[in-house]
């Protein structure tokens, strides 16, 4: 394993409901070297999409610390952590959040033209989508693909920009049990081929398995899931 990609210490989160409190995160740390696939199972309402959103910078914690590649992203700018999050973190959801008027090979270079580096990552774009064996569908927009093809465009999205740390929450979610077994064979092929490290979130035993660090959420903390 490789450097400290991501470091937090005691992250706290709560929201209020009328007049009770829900502990969501409780004092959680959490550290993850490059190259790792750590997987992080819990109940729905456990806490594990909000965990996610905090160490992908979308929300903020109460209190405790988070540092992203040597980064203290507590005390980045807005700016910055656009730029963090665009450059250094790719993000694969439940539902894939394509742009409907683009085309596949369009969706995937999207971090890229938000960077204005479009041109420079076409070349890459062309060999995931190979690597995929989805290259006779980048032209197509994403209603002419089925659910496991939008998937796979998603996860390439979320690759274009090379980024140290893919968040996955709940990926599974909506593929039936073909298209998920292989979206797991997919994230381990690239976590091999390319030493990409993955926080993966489920409910779902199969994808906590894939893990090479395998964790559950326990009253808002992180324990080894055995």
């Amino acid at each position: 394993m490789g450097k400290i990609v991501l470091d937090t210490t005691k992250l706290v989160k709560s929201y209020s409901n009328g007049e009770k409190e829900l502990n969501v995160l409780n004092n959680l740390t959490l550290k993850v070297k490059s190259g790792e696939i750590i997987t992080i199972m819990g109940q729905s309402g456990a806490g594990k999409t909000t965990l996610l959103n905090i160490l992908g910078t979308l929300d903020q914690p109460d209190s405790g610390q988070l540092t992203i590649l040597g980064n203290n992203a507590m005390e980045m700018s807005d700016k910055k952590l656009s730029e963090l999050r665009n450059q250094d973190l790719g993000f694969v959801f439940q539902f894939h959040h394509l742009l409907p008027e683009f085309t596949a090979f369009e969706n995937v270079l999207m971090p890229a033209i938000i960077n204005n580096n479009a041109s420079a990552k076409e070349e890459l774009a062309d060999e995931l989508f190979h690597y995929v064996h989805l290259s006779d569908r980048k032209d197509h927009l994403p209603a002419e693909l089925s659910g496991g093809e939008r998937l796979r465009v998603a996860v390439l999205r979320a690759l274009i920009n090379q980024p140290a740390l893919v968040l996955a929450d709940e990926p599974t979610g909506n593929l039936d049990i073909n298209n998920a077994k292989r979206l797991l064979q997919l994230f381990k092929k690239i976590n091999s081929d390319f030493n990409q490290t993955f926080i993966i979130t489920t409910h779902n035993p199969q994808v906590a398995a894939i893990g090479s660090r395998k964790l559950k959420m326990v009253n808002g903390r992180l324990r080894i899931n055995k």
